[in-house]
């Protein structure tokens, strides 16, 4: 390992989605619980249940402040199980909610923030159908954490993973990427900035449904932790491929940029919770990217890059016209995010 190694302690880094998470996972968890359902290169699991094929998911949630523009960690708990769901193919169908409250955490904001997980899963058609609930010590956790599992029924004709992947394969995003970190980090006013940007919290099955019916699609996935870099890297080690990006194509919106090149942060490696990444033989991405555009959520949709021969590495085309590698995540720089 490079830095932030197993031996002695775990940081936030560990929790970035980035190298170090995959490190945490392969190193300590695979080994005791590896069986041959067990999927660490997806978002959620695929098993055969009287001839359905389920999809399973589970996440935490964690983000501060509770309450941002554009949502809050109930919506966003909701947007985000479901969204790893429907990136892998699959219609949610039900949720199991638990939550874990912090001696002292405000009763009103609680309600609205449960109000809200409710409106966001009838929204989604999905029902909340059991949990749980926990209170922790007064300074033993962040006012309120959520842990939501989800189950979905994959339609069998509409099969991704990153074993379809090859060059020549198109990469397009459906959004501008990075609205929600920036959102986010703006809502904290601890840099004294302030602005209109508005968390990008969503379901995103409008957008993978759309797909459903587009030949050539390979895989696709929501860029949260981490963001589309992220993502970037995650196609190129489990295809063995490599992906070259285009950054003048990119979506990014003008007040991200703005925030972004003031504080020094990079909008690709920023989490976007309404977005999807998806990988489309080339000649249907044309057709991928019309059906994206037909939608309110894709306006902005782009195809943003190729997929090359080998080495499995990231590459970013600036707007200059020069390349740089783009590395794998490595300290996080925006903790609780998502």
């Amino acid at each position: 390992m490079k830095s932030h190694d197993l031996t002695t302690h775990i940081t936030l880094a560990h929790g970035n989605g980035g190298r170090l998470t995959g490190e945490l996972v392969e190193d300590l968890f695979v080994p005791v619980l590896a069986n041959p359902l067990l999927d660490t290169r997806n978002d959620g699991a695929r098993v055969s249940v009287s001839g359905a094929d389920i999809v399973l998911t589970t996440d935490g949630f964690t983000v501060q402040p509770l309450e941002f523009p554009g949502g809050d960690i109930g919506s966003l708990a909701v947007h985000g199980t479901v969204n790893d769901l429907a990136v892998m193919g699959a219609t949610p169908l039900y949720l199991t909610l638990s939550v874990l409250i912090e001696e002292g955490q405000d009763v009103e904001q609680l309600r609205r923030v449960i109000a809200s997980l409710g409106r966001a899963a009838a929204a989604a058609g999905v029902s909340v159908v059991t949990g749980d609930t926990k209170v922790v010590r007064r300074g033993e956790g962040g006012g309120l954490y959520l842990s939501v599992t989800g189950v979905g029924v994959r339609d069998k004709a509409f099969d991704l993973g990153l074993a379809h992947i090859r060059p020549g394969d198109a990469v397009l995003v459906s959004g501008p990427v990075g609205d929600h970190g920036v959102a986010v980090l703006l809502a904290r006013e601890e840099f004294g900035l302030r602005g209109d940007v508005v968390s990008d919290s969503a379901s995103v099955l409008p957008l993978t449904a759309a797909l459903a019916a587009i030949p050539g699609v390979r895989f696709m996935r929501d860029p949260t932790r981490g963001g589309l870099a992220t993502v970037a890297h995650e196609i190129s080690h489990g295809s063995g491929h490599g992906i070259h990006l285009r950054q003048e194509v990119i979506p990014v919106r003008e007040p991200v940029q703005a925030v972004c090149e003031i504080l020094g942060y990079d909008p690709l490696y920023l989490a976007s919770e309404g977005r999807v990444v998806a990988i489309v033989q080339g000649e249907h991405a044309a057709a991928a990217v019309a059906a994206w555009h037909a939608l309110p959520q894709g306006e902005a949709a782009a195809i943003i890059g190729t997929v090359t021969h080998g080495p499995a590495r990231v590459v970013l085309e600036t707007s200059l016209g020069g390349e740089r590698l783009l590395e794998e995540l490595e300290d996080d720089p925006l903790p609780r995010i998502c």
